[in-house]
């Protein structure tokens, strides 16, 4: 694994990273954010952000404005790429389909498979990089993210609840069986089969549990102006599901807000508070 560049931000570092993955078959980046509090090899509670469709993690961490916070509360923020990168690595050339569109899923078809396992990049190699390299409490791991990285959030999230204890979302896609975001994407990397989908729909997900009273609330934030809204998003199923099994669910909506980082920087530090209450 090599440093690839560093910057200081209010007493913390912010690192990019580059590691040969064994999951994806390719090299992958990742930023880690380390607070001041880990400086001395204290280990801290972890906060993963998962970026959108034609992002990479550089979009977050230059334009979110999250370190200051996470800084104070002594947070690591780790921002994984949103897909295998490179030559060799299959690609498409629509923007919601291939690298910088990765949806946080296992492939099964090819030529997907054998690059596109992103949900076990997330879920077990990082997990297992990170507990070696870096001052982590890899008891106290929190999720959030944005759009296609909100749709990962929730499915990671609520499928892996003994590793992640707190889970966030900006205008996540939560119903991507019902949207046609999610319909392109699993049926490229998963095939017709829609029962091989279930397994990263947020909303299925929720509605099979028989009660998830005793989880900890969720977080998500949607802007009222965001184009996508309608037919992309439609955080009101997910809304529902939660009701449905008990789900504490804090469902925030904002008036002129769009899609952008601008919507992202104006309320991460509520979900950074969020995250603290439960990881801190």
């Amino acid at each position: 694994m090599e440093c690839t560049s560093e910057t200081i931000a209010f007493g913390g570092q912010q690192r990019v990273y580059k590691h040969a993955s064994s999951t994806t078959q390719t090299d992958m980046e990742f930023s880690v954010f380390i607070p001041p509090q880990a400086h001395d090899g204290t280990k801290v509670p972890v906060l993963w952000y998962l970026s959108g469709l034609t992002c990479t993690q550089e979009n977050v961490t230059t334009k979110a404005g999250f370190q200051r916070l996470a800084s104070e509360l002594g947070i690591m923020v780790i921002c994984p790429d949103t897909s295998p990168r490179g030559e060799g690595v299959a690609n498409d050339d629509a923007y919601d389909l291939g690298q910088g569109a990765g949806f946080y899923l296992n492939a099964t078809k090819e030529p997907w498979a054998r690059h596109f396992r992103m949900y076990d990049y997330i879920t077990q190699e990082m997990q297992e990089l990170v507990r070696r390299n870096f001052p982590a409490d890899m008891n106290a791991q929190g999720i959030t993210g944005h759009s296609m990285g909100g749709h990962g959030a929730l499915t990671i999230g609520i499928r892996n609840a003994g590793i992640f204890k707190s889970i966030s979302a900006f205008s996540p896609i939560v119903a991507p069986m019902q949207v046609p975001w999610g319909q392109k994407a699993f049926a490229a990397y998963l095939g017709e089969d829609t029962s091989r989908w279930s397994q990263y729909d947020a909303c299925v997900l929720i509605q099979s549990a028989e009660d998830r009273s005793g989880f900890a609330e969720i977080l998500i934030d949607q802007g009222l102006a965001d184009n996508f809204l309608g037919d992309q998003l439609k955080p009101e199923l997910f809304a529902a599901a939660c009701k449905n099994v008990g789900q504490r669910l804090n469902l925030r909506k904002h008036e002129g807000y769009d899609h952008s980082y601008y919507f992202i920087a104006s309320f991460v530090e509520d979900h950074l508070r969020h995250h603290a209450q439960y990881l801190t």
